[in-house]
């Protein structure tokens, strides 16, 4: 790093004259070197801080490392880290502590490359890293998602000894998992002979970030059972994001007993958690009781709120909500419009939401992004307005992940209206941008068997075959007493089969009483016979888990089941009836949204 021309102490002696000191005594240099110390460590504003420096120029002791090292964790304090480095450049003596204080300085200030190259450049030099010194670096890796340095620092906390060292193993196991390389973190720490609730923490964090909740949890359960110290806010909260992930509604509440017995519920990021966590599980209540408790909720809270109403159709409450924040003057982030444009699509309040569209720059000075116009397009798609959707989406330039997502987004709703033409163009954008290829196979399949054309079915499916693409099964799960059932469509050899099969045959003659027509011809590859479409349409896995919850759990509880895929319309149709005919709540929660079936209705409104 070059030196500047004119060092800092000069330019300050320009601006401030010598001072004197306030009680007119003359002080020993022991004495004025701690009295100047702790000036330091009081100063909480720049004019102060650069009296107090003059006045360390003035009485000589800018050379003291000591009080050198003071003058620039004040200046990192306070965000001026390029005086800080300054003050570095120009100290005859620095030493670990001067080095790793701006290192730290620049993580702060969001400039963790800068640390980096602060580490290198103290490699080179006399002084010795120490753990604090690697813990700051590693933490400029986390920062970057750098994990190729991550491992070059990682041999380097070998080579000088600290491998074991508490407070540089924890932060490993912290870089590894914001890495992406949960086995990395694992391998740290297994080998750590001490550890405690930050190492206990980061390597949960690690497995509830990566989608691998059960294992937090289970790591949860270990942390309790060896450790007497209490949980802090952090692992709680990414135990909560990881029942919310898993849609663990047990899992969850026990996590907020914890949560409330360690004094951390009205923490703003636990509480945040606890609202999202309610919402993913289907209680919307719930996060209400949640979010009445914060006495000054934040954009997060009112986001969380707003975003958990939207996925289960209260678009009107949704709006309101986001109406109270702006009353509020709580400016909203685009995760929050991402939610209110949400809500519009999914409730059908299109020009409501393409007002709001048009107001996030003007009056928010937020520029919408491809997660906001998918959104509009799917707003656009649900109500029947398919050109305009496609318009939208031909006109937006987004990355191929982005563009994945939104041309998927047309291809759903192009299937629901039968539009073949916009589904060949959607599915084609798809395929060649190689994202969601085996989803878009299926889909424009589904959207042929719609419009009865079985030749381009067929041939759909031989290249999918051909080429070694595999539709995603779809899957569905209940939790009964903080255990978890899986279900896979057409599965026959899942818990109790004979008791689900004979409940759904039972159930099928009452809906049909009812007037019910089971077999949709559009949810299946081939143009098989009326029976056989029942058939294959009354074993799918949503289905199988409600006959498994109906026998299982008692009445009077709301059955809730999750599902990886799109809850089909003639599935959606069935448990409508089954809702009215057994006379239980059940709740479904799909890629898209929440289902709540009660007396033969859905909180949808038909409309998903």
């Amino acid at each position: 790093m070059m030196r500047v021309k004119k060092s800092v102490y000069q330019i300050l002696l320009f601006t401030f004259p010598p001072l004197c000191l306030s009680r007119q005594i003359k002080l020993s240099c022991f004495h004025t070197k701690i009295y100047l110390i702790q000036k330091l460590q009081k100063c909480n504003r720049l004019i102060s801080l650069y009296l107090t420096h003059a006045h360390i120029v003035k009485s000589g002791f800018l050379n003291d490392t000591f009080t050198a090292n003071h003058l620039i964790n004040c200046y990192v304090k306070l965000q001026e880290t390029r005086y800080a480095h300054r003050l570095l450049d120009e100290m005859l003596e620095p030493n670990v502590v001067s080095y790793t204080s701006v290192m730290s300085g620049y993580i702060k200030m969001g400039q963790p490359e800068v640390s980096l190259f602060m580490f290198k450049e103290l490699l080179g030099s006399l002084v010795l890293p120490n753990e604090f010194t690697f813990a700051t670096v590693i933490n400029a890796c986390s920062m970057l998602a750098d994990l190729k340095t991550g491992k070059k620092i990682h041999a380097q906390v070998e080579v000088f000894g600290f491998q074991c060292n508490l407070v540089v193993c924890s932060s490993l196991v912290d870089m590894y998992g914001k890495c992406n390389d949960v086995d990395g973190a694992k391998r740290v720490f297994d080998r750590m002979s001490c550890r405690n609730v930050v190492s206990w923490t980061s390597m949960i964090v690690a497995y509830a970030q990566n989608a691998q909740g059960d294992e937090a949890l289970r790591m949860f359960r270990e942390f309790n059972y060896l450790l007497r110290d209490r949980p802090n806010q952090f692992m709680l909260a990414s135990l909560i994001n990881a029942c919310a992930s898993l849609g663990r509604l047990v899992s969850g509440k026990v996590t907020h007993g914890a949560a409330i017995r360690c004094g951390h519920d009205s923490n703003d990021v636990v509480a945040s958690a606890l609202l999202d966590m309610y919402a993913k599980c289907g209680c919307v209540s719930y996060s209400n009781k949640v979010f009445q408790t914060i006495s000054n909720p934040s954009v997060i809270a009112y986001t969380s709120m707003i975003v958990g109403a939207a996925k289960y159709g209260l678009g009107r409450l949704a709006l309101e909500l986001f109406e109270e924040m702006i009353q509020r003057r709580i400016k909203p982030n685009d995760v929050t419009f991402v939610g209110v444009l949400h809500a519009c699509s999914h409730s059908g309040l299109v020009d409501e939401g393409l007002e709001h569209l048009s107001s996030m720059c003007r009056k928010y000075g937020i520029m919408p992004d491809a997660k906001h116009y998918t959104c509009v397009v799917d707003m656009l798609g649900r109500t029947g307005r398919l050109d305009e959707a496609y318009q939208l989406a031909k006109s937006i330039q987004v990355d191929p992940k982005a563009g994945a997502l939104l041309w998927g987004t047309l291809l759903s709703a192009s299937r629901l209206h039968g539009r073949v033409d916009i589904a060949v163009e959607a599915s084609k954008k798809l395929i060649e941008s190689n994202q969601q290829v085996a989803g878009a196979y299926v889909t424009l399949s589904n959207t042929y068997a719609l419009a009865e054309e079985w030749e381009n079915v067929h041939i759909l499916r031989f290249e999918m075959k051909h080429t070694g693409i595999y539709k995603e099964p779809g899957c569905s799960w209940v939790e009964i007493k903080n255990k978890t059932y899986v279900f896979y469509a057409g599965d026959i050899l899942c818990e109790r089969v004979s008791e689900i099969l004979s409940l759904l045959k039972e159930l099928e003659l009452k809906m049909k009483a009812r007037g019910y027509v089971g077999g949709n011809k559009g949810l299946v590859f081939f143009d098989v016979e009326e029976e056989a479409k029942e058939e294959i349409v009354s074993l799918h896995s949503e289905r199988l888990a409600l006959a498994f919850g109906l026998i299982s759990i008692p009445k009077g509880i709301t059955i809730r089941i999750m599902k990886n895929l799109r809850m089909c319309s003639n599935c959606h149709e069935a448990f409508k009836l089954i809702s009215d005919i057994v006379k239980r709540d059940f709740v479904v929660r799909d890629i898209n949204r929440f289902h709540h079936f009660k007396n033969g209705s859905c909180t949808c409104g038909d409309f998903w």
